[in-house]
């Protein structure tokens, strides 16, 4: 993700470049982090009239800007996501010796609301995994009944059949999902090798289902499964990956299929991954190391979900409930 010429800030452009080069940021990590820095440097200079002198910025200044941020329509997470990245920001300056210390330390930020993470149930999982073929299905009668000679793009079915299958059988994000490369599937093992936030790796285990719609997409492609080469094409058999906005816009049109809810993302799948495996009995810990999340606290929001669940059967069976 290259630095837009606007950003006029030296230390903003240092820090960017950072992200992308030394700590493997996502490049959403990069896209947030950058319009959170860039609206503060203007904020700043259209208050004070100049741009922001960073070691002799004062506490006040932050404590200002929040009171800015809580006058606008900004959710809680959105504000939090500012000062997140503020901060790393400031870590960065103080580690380079820009900055002595923290302006930002101890501010008061508004408590997040508490929000469960949305999934599918094991049944509306399965009506979706089915879509993408129902969908092959229609087209290929659809041709018939016209006496059709165009062809039709097979293999972009079954390429979706086996995305949905991977994100669902491994709890990926869209972005680890579009960066797979056919090296980082073990057929012997039946695992896949995953590069998580900040470059970090994981093996997660990979279902039969998914791996045998792999080989169905792969024949009808005629892939040749080269080591470099993406697991999923972005189209013909090529170099290039999926795309995320791709993936969105497939599985809008198989929740639809699926009478679904079309609004869904793809990271409602990895919250059914999680909710799925933690209702069948699978500790947390295994779970966190699944997903990828660096802290436990991160993948216990999905306990909330399952507690909820065991509430409701026991009012809905319990006669003393």
């Amino acid at each position: 993700m290259k630095t837009p010429p606007e950003i006029a800030d030296q230390w903003i452009q240092k820090f960017l470049q950072h992200l992308a080069s030394d700590r493997g940021a996502s490049i959403y990590t990069q896209r947030n982090y950058q319009q959170a820095l860039v609206e503060f440097f203007n904020w700043f200079k259209t208050e004070r009239q100049q741009s922001p002198d960073w070691p002799s910025l004062l506490r006040d200044d932050f404590r200002s800007y929040l009171r800015f941020l809580g006058r606008g329509n900004l959710s809680r997470a959105a504000i939090q996501l500012r000062f997140c990245a503020l901060r790393s920001f400031y870590k960065f300056l103080i580690r380079r010796g820009h900055v002595e210390s923290m302006p930002i330390k101890n501010i008061s930020m508004p408590k997040l609301e508490k929000r469960l993470p949305q999934f599918l149930t094991a049944e509306q999982m399965v009506a979706l995994l089915e879509a993408p073929l129902k969908d092959l299905e229609a087209q290929r009668k659809l041709a018939l009944e016209n006496n059709s000679t165009e062809s039709f793009d097979a293999a972009s079915f079954l390429r979706d059949v086996a995305i949905l299958e991977t994100i669902y059988s491994c709890g990926l994000r869209i972005s680890e999902l579009c960066g797979l490369r056919c090296g980082d599937l073990s057929w012997s093992e039946s695992a896949l090798r995953v590069r998580g936030k900040g470059k970090k790796e994981r093996l997660v285990p990979i279902g039969e289902p998914a791996l045998q719609a792999i080989k169905n997409y792969w024949k009808q492609l005629g892939h040749a499964g080269e080591l470099n080469s993406p697991i999923f094409c972005g189209g013909k058999i090529g170099p290039n990956l999926m795309s995320p906005r791709t993936v969105q816009l497939r599985l809008k049109r198989y929740l639809e299929t699926a009478g679904l809810d079309p609004k869904l993302t793809p990271h409602k799948l990895r919250h059914s991954y999680a909710t799925h495996l933690l209702d069948a009995g699978a500790d947390l810990r295994s779970v966190q190391e699944l997903l990828g999340h660096a802290h436990l606290v991160t993948t216990q929001v999905y306990t909330h979900l399952t507690t909820e669940r065991l509430k409701r059967a026991y009012n809905e069976a319990h006669p003393r409930a």
